[in-house]
């Protein structure tokens, strides 16, 4: 039938060729009778193509007449496709597309071997768009994920600094990437976040579990994959849009604006974007000292797209001047005071009190990070027959400095540079017998040094790493199978470090040459070579249309970082003297995942369970003196060391959306994430029993419910209104690391927020911008959150009002506009 089709396909055009030379296509893309705008028409032949405009009307003239392959794509709503024949006689083709019930079926880049359907992987990956990013206030981007991903929680150091936590890991076992280009900068530290524009991502993939045979080390609980706001529009327009963002607790101010064209093979975007707030605010602490923040950002890129070829270079500019918190306050008021004198001449009975209009101010003050990171870099794609040849090479500078001295404002305290160069080959060979394998070496290169500065926490050193890693899939009737081995090398060095008294401000200075005579050895040379075998091995199986299975068993590796093998100082902006071993041996886990999905037009239903047990785990404890005290080795600071032992997590994480097929303007959505993290390590439950019983940083029992309804009205100007309603609950933690009170326990709270938006419409019917109006915590209810840090910024035992630590932020109210220009 098929070969009937083709050769009477053929006989007309012949026919029709000599009399005619062009021809075209047009129709209406509706879904349940409603037009659909911005949908785009693509015919893949010629990669010619327009977008529907807002009665969902297309039309696409002067094609020469032939068999062509019609593609209609559009966000939320299943992918059509249709061979065509076009003649001389201009054809009419009206398209229906089928709503979205799930993302099972939606493409994802992370952690698989190319591009590959969510439904297909057996690693337990999610993803959220940044349209669901906007529903919700966000002070960053980490944050967005929380409400969106269950099983994805953060540790905090005030609003603008939010570090991801996948399933109870974090730092260097989660790997955060910027469009599949893994962040370097320094982020083992607590007291900065992810050094990316949070209105320029466009779609962020995550993978819970371990990612190590794609990525190597520093994935061994999962990766964060952020992805930029790529242009999609095939028409050749240039598109422009612009942001305005308010938040009422701390002053926030957002602005951003981009530009994007993807125009015959040429594609590009640029986009500048500021933030600024001052400090934020509760019931409890009133404004807290330390918490403004100012950033910038600027990005670009410029590429090529041909159908065996493509390329494309892309920069990226973060600038933020971000304060740190100090938590000392008036014994007797609780307000917060400022630290004047150094460390060791310092009384805090003397600081003065911090009055309202500093804290309230957008002035950044002396006590404050200066945080630059740069990147650049290619990604290139070459079809080569049935194969495909990937290649990555980037490079990225991170510039990190604390200003600490309150008797000299300029001199930073911490200043490191640390350069990074990124690399990968990946190819994708031809499928054989039904196999299909992929192969590939990635790693990096790297360099850290101190600069002007007078606390040391790490050494400069020098990294190469380097793995190579093989994988495997093949698809057979209901199964989807998918695996892999890899090895990772790494090779890490320092020389001997010094540091001596700098006679002309009496702090101390990094020395060398001949000035390291009568200096003292801060850290010793080391030299070390670190490997490891990771890989993975699971099986999805299809049991209907609406019913799937995912099965999968992983093991990562993780070398020790820096700071953990190396470290003997102070970092001034977590107020922490941080001591590593270098002795220590790589980590290693072994997860076995589990998951059941179930999705119709009315329900979209996922319940997976994971058990992930650690080798030689690297936490941190907090030291005591002979007197059983916190030992302050720099005065004012508590001072940790790096332990290592054996671990055990696992949990479950469950969601639930309603969504009737018969009532579109109903959406309704629960999720729970449940985690426990236990302690397996035999010597430290003899010395401290039921103390040391669980992990650190392990976050409670989390529930969120979203409903919200989509208003069934439209006007000359008005359309898509919503509005919705959230319910957070954080359940108490008990399970706590509580040997010398390095954690403590935890109420639980629930949180309620609020929102609503709509659409704004020029009288030619087109989209000029949405309005986003939420409430965050909208009973201003005072709580703490397990992972702040901010919680255990306390110089005090006791309290007059009962309160110790620092609350996070009270109510919060926001306006954000997105506008389309």
């Amino acid at each position: 039938m098929r070969r009937s089709f083709t050769l009477l396909s053929l006989f007309i055009l012949t026919v029709e060729s000599l009399t005619a030379q062009h021809s075209s296509i047009s129709g209406r893309v509706s879904a349940d009778g409603k037009g659909l705008e911005a949908v785009s028409i693509l015919l893949l032949e010629v990669k010619q193509g327009v977008a529907t405009d807002t009665n969902g009307q297309y039309s696409i003239k002067n094609i020469k007449p032939g068999i062509y392959t019609l593609k209609a794509s559009a966000v939320g709503y299943d992918e059509f496709a249709k061979k065509i024949v076009l003649t001389s006689n201009a054809l009419t083709l009206d398209i229906k597309l089928n709503a979205h019930t799930t993302n099972l079926d939606e493409v994802i880049v992370t952690g698989v071997e190319g591009r590959s359907k969510i439904k297909n992987t057996p690693l337990a990956v999610a993803v959220t768009t940044k349209k669901e990013m906007q529903y919700n206030i966000n002070s960053n981007v980490i944050d967005a994920l929380v409400k969106t991903i269950p099983g994805i929680s953060t540790v905090t150091t005030g609003p603008n600094i939010s570090k991801p936590f996948i399933r109870g890991l974090g730092y260097n076992r989660v790997l955060t990437m910027y469009d599949g280009v893994r962040q370097e900068g320094q982020q083992w530290g607590d007291e900065h976040g992810v050094e990316m524009d949070q209105y320029g991502i466009g779609r962020a993939e995550v993978v819970k579990g371990p990612a190590s045979l794609i990525y190597g080390s520093d994935a061994v609980a999962g990766a964060v994959n952020l992805l930029p706001d790529f242009p999609t529009d095939i028409t050749g327009k240039l598109h422009a849009d612009a942001l305005l963002e308010y938040q009422s607790n701390n002053g926030l101010m957002g602005t951003s604006l981009g530009l994007n064209q993807k125009k015959n093979i040429i594609m590009w975007f640029a986009r500048g974007s500021f933030k600024t707030a001052a400090d934020y605010k509760n019931k409890i602490d009133g404004r807290v000292y330390g918490t403004g923040f100012r950033e910038i950002n600027l990005s670009g890129m410029m590429g090529i797209e041909k159908k065996l070829f493509k390329s494309y270079i892309q920069f990226n500019l973060y600038d933020n001047l971000q304060e740190i918190p100090d938590g000392s306050r008036d014994s007797l008021t609780r307000a917060f005071t400022r630290q004047i004198q150094e460390a060791g001449q310092d009384n805090i009975k003397n600081r003065p009190i911090v009055p309202l209009s500093e804290l309230s101010s957008y002035h950044i003050i002396p006590l404050h990070q200066h945080i630059q990171h740069y990147r650049l870099y290619n990604k290139t794609s070459l079809k080569l027959g049935s194969g495909e040849l990937n290649s990555l090479l980037g490079f990225q500078q991170s510039i990190r400095r604390e200003f600490n001295h309150p008797t000299d404002a300029k001199q930073a305290g911490l200043f490191v540079v640390l350069n990074t160069i990124n690399y990968e080959i990946k190819y994708s060979l031809p499928e054989w017998n039904g196999l299909k394998f992929t192969t590939g070496i990635n790693g990096m290169y790297q360099h850290n040094s101190s600069r002007s500065a007078t606390d040391f926490p790490i050494p400069d050193y020098t990294l190469l790493d380097a793995g190579t890693y093989l994988i495997v899939k093949k698809e057979a009737g209901r199964f989807s199978f998918s695996g892999g081995i890899r090895y990772d090398h790494r090779n890490i060095n320092w020389g001997n470090f010094y540091t001596a008294i700098n006679p002309s401000n009496g702090f101390q200075q990094h020395v060398t040459g001949s000035d390291t005579s009568s200096a003292d050895l801060r850290f010793p040379a080391y030299h070390h070579v670190f490997t490891g075998i990771s890989g993975s091995a699971g099986f999805t199986y299809t049991f209907s249309q609406n019913l799937y299975m995912k099965m999968n068993i992983a093991r990562g590796y993780r070398s020790p970082n820096i700071t953990e093998t190396g470290s003997n100082g102070l970092d001034p902006g977590a107020h922490i003297y941080y001591i590593g071993n270098k002795n220590f041996s790589p980590e290693f886990s072994l997860q076995q995942d589990a998951g059941l999905f179930y999705t119709n037009q009315t329900i979209d239903a996922s319940f997976e369970v994971f058990n992930n047990y650690i080798s030689n785990y690297i936490f941190l404890q907090k030291v005591t003196d002979s007197n059983g005290r916190p030992l302050e080795i720099v005065p004012g600071n508590s001072t940790y060391q790096y332990k290592q032992g054996n671990a055990n997590l696992n949990g479950l994480e469950a969601s639930v959306t309603y969504h009737p097929r018969n009532f579109r303007w109903l959406y309704f959505k629960n999720s729970i994430a449940i985690l426990n993290g236990v302690n397996k390590d035999d010597d430290l439950l003899k010395e401290f029993g039921d103390k040391a019983k669980w992990m650190p940083m392990i976050p409670p029992l989390h529930t969120l419910s979203t409903l919200r309804i989509s208003l069934p009205f439209e006007s000359a100007s008005l359309k898509n209104l919503y509005v919705q309603t959230e319910l957070e609950h954080y359940n108490t933690q008990n399970n706590f690391y509580a040997v010398d009170n390095t954690e403590t326990y935890t109420p639980g709270y629930n949180l309620v927020n609020m929102g609503c938006g709509l659409t704004i419409k020029t009288k030619a019917n087109k989209e000029l911008c949405m309005i986003y109006l939420n409430a965050n915590n909208i009973f201003n209810k005072a709580y703490q959150s397990h992972l702040n840090r901010l919680k255990y910024f306390e110089y005090y035992q006791a309290s007059p009002n009962g309160h110790l630590g620092i609350y996070n932020m009270g109510r919060n109210l926001s306006m954000k506009i997105v506008m389309k220009l």
